[in-house]
């Protein structure tokens, strides 16, 4: 007989959400899984009606009460949940009826939909990712080979020129070479792998705020929404600066574009994640943080590659700080996503807050 603190582990580490209703569809028990998909504390709900964690139809209800009076199991599909948030949550739920301690329960087992849809997302958006790396790898090996000796020339020519003033024109030459291969470098990223320490997700953020706000003189509105319990990450502290940054920089010239810098808001939220999975590692926690703008989106045509080197939604924009943040997260292990609408332009990053995924 295993021991209860043994069988109550196996249900905290489950990435499947749980529920424990009482006869009275009252709520005895949730495992993590459950509290992160309903977005809710078990404490808090503890006793609670199911009815105050989500909302599904009447139909649905009353399935649940004949579950319970007549031992009833059955298994919705793509059924459509209110949360208490307000937030909407798609899931197929499969709900059987327990019969222990004289008591009737109903063991309830959530399966996001949008969730599968998400990781499928992920897998496709990282396999183009290193599609992309070894296209624009080979690509810079290409031009930087030409541009080495354009520039060695232009430096040959100068020396055997009569005249000085003549020299200005080797000198565009030699310039023009050295500003391609640096926007060649550029497109390839750091080279270096990031030297990991552990640091406090939240001082690489206040450290973004501060350079922002050094630049708009402080007039953009930028707000904090942090959860002060995510433990310290490992991370390269001027890498993960730099990706964060290009994001809201990005996000501070889209709203300085379309409005005045005072009429903006930035948000920076950070949540912590249990068993998360990112491409085909499960991690026990992870670090989301979100930059939230209300500026004027980016452009449907262009959203699903914005993360490609060379797009970029603003006239005056290179095309090449997503792409190079994109380049550092992924160095951390984590991933990127963006969903972007007029008014409202939200950067999700996923970090681990651990090197090494549970399988």
């Amino acid at each position: 007989m295993l021991p209860d603190r043994f069988l109550r582990q196996i249900l905290d580490n489950l990435t499947t959400a749980v529920l424990l209703l009482d006869g009275e569809l009252r709520l005895s028990f949730m495992n993590p899984a459950a509290e992160m998909l309903l977005a809710v504390s078990g404490q808090r709900v503890f006793q609670q009606p199911v009815s105050d964690l989500f909302t599904d139809t009447a139909a649905a209800l009353d399935s649940l009460h004949n579950a319970v009076e007549h031992a009833h199991p059955f298994t919705k599909r793509e059924a459509q949940l209110t949360l208490g948030n307000g937030q909407t949550l798609m899931v197929d739920y499969s709900v059987t009826p327990i019969m222990a301690a004289n008591r009737n329960w109903l063991l309830i087992e959530l399966y996001p939909r949008d969730r599968l849809l998400r990781i499928t997302k992920e897998e496709a958006q990282l396999s183009k990712q290193e599609v992309t790396k070894v296209l624009v790898r080979g690509l810079a090996h290409e031009i930087k080979n030409p541009l080495g000796g354009i520039r060695g020339a232009a430096q040959l020519l100068a020396r055997e020129l009569p005249e000085e003033s003549l020299k200005d024109y080797t000198d565009v030459i030699i310039e023009e070479a050295d500003r391609l291969r640096n926007l060649v470098d550029s497109m390839l990223g750091p080279y270096r792998p990031p030297a990991l320490r552990s640091i406090n997700i939240h001082e690489i953020t206040e450290r973004v705020c501060s350079l922002i706000e050094a630049e708009t003189q402080g007039v953009l509105k930028l707000k904090r929404d942090y959860d002060p319990s995510i433990p310290d990450i490992l991370a390269d502290r001027e890498q993960l600066i730099q990706a964060l940054l290009n994001i809201v920089r990005n996000a501070m010239q889209a709203i300085g574009e379309s409005r005045p810098l005072e009429q903006g808001c930035i948000t920076l939220r950070t949540r912590a994640l249990r068993q998360f999975t990112i491409g085909q590692t499960r991690y026990r926690l992870v670090c989301r943080l979100e930059v939230i703008d209300n500026g004027p989106g980016i452009p449907a045509d262009i959203v699903e590659s914005i993360f490609y080197p060379m797009v970029s939604g603003r006239a005056e924009g290179t095309g090449l700080g997503l792409s190079i943040t994109q380049n550092i997260i992924g160095q951390h292990q984590g991933l990127i996503e963006c969903d972007s609408e007029p008014g409202c332009t939200t950067f999700t990053l996923f970090l681990p807050l651990e090197q090494e995924g549970s399988d």
